[in-house]
């Protein structure tokens, strides 16, 4: 699919949808989309966090060239261990 990495290559560079966000309002958000997961449990808690997870691993993916090894290893385990925590919440 050519269209494809034109897309991934577009939004590598930092001039995506993200790119005007400041970092501080993305820990903020991913944070309290977390904590809301958590502290609602249940399938309203999982959903909050399935939708985080999936998000991640859009990010993920489309980062994936980019990244070492060991950046591979660790976000692959960030992401194993939010898909844990939404599956416990149910």
């Amino acid at each position: 699919m050519p269209g494809r990495s034109n897309f991934k290559a577009r939004l590598l560079p930092g001039d995506g949808p993200l790119a005007k966000v400041t970092p501080l309002v993305v820990f903020l958000v991913v944070a309290g989309v977390f904590a809301a997961g958590v502290l609602l449990g249940g399938g309203t808690g999982a959903l909050l966090l399935g939708a985080l997870a999936a998000g991640v691993g859009v990010l993920l993916a489309a980062t994936w060239p980019t990244l070492s090894a060991a950046q591979r290893v660790l976000r692959v385990l960030v992401l194993a261990v939010l898909v844990a925590i939404a599956i416990s919440v149910l």
